[in-house]
Parts: C-alpha cells; structure tokens; sequence
C-alpha cells in the first residue's frame, strides 16, 4: 500500500520535506512504518526513536495496524520555553 506520511518540526527540517510517499506491505503497522523510515533516512533516527504518530487524527500505538487512505502524521518531540 502507498501511505503519505506528513511530518513536522525537526523530521521535516532533517527529511527536507514536509511529506514522503511510502510503499509499505499491506499488512505493515506503524511501527514497520518507522522502522521503513528510519532504514531510509537514518539522519532522522534519533527523532524517530521517540516520535509521536497520528493516524487518521488520533494517536496510535507502535502496534496499530495500517490501511490503504490513512492519514499519518509524525511529531517529534519538542522543547522550549
């Protein structure tokens, strides 16, 4: 399945984009998703480690599975003050 993955604050900054495409197994859940992305763009390793994901506008579990049209986001952790 192909997924659009959206992504925010320092993965945008370290993929230089705001969205990739991925081709995934039809079975793949998020966590193959990170771990496809961390393969692909290991510059952006550290801030998939401890990233927050949305699926279809709720947060999911490392263990959600995935479907065809799913809307998925992924924030990193952020400081400030």
């Amino acid at each position: 399945m192909q997924l659009t993955i959206r992504l925010f604050a320092t993965l945008k900054e370290r993929l230089g984009a705001p969205q990739v495409t991925l081709d995934l197994p039809d079975e793949a859940t998020v966590a193959d998703l990170l771990e496809h992305l961390s393969r692909r763009h290991p510059q952006a390793l550290a801030a998939l480690q401890s990233v927050l994901v949305s699926v279809n506008l709720e947060y999911a579990e490392r263990s959600q599975r995935l479907h065809p049209g799913d809307e998925v986001a992924l924030f990193p952790p952020v400081s400030g003050g």
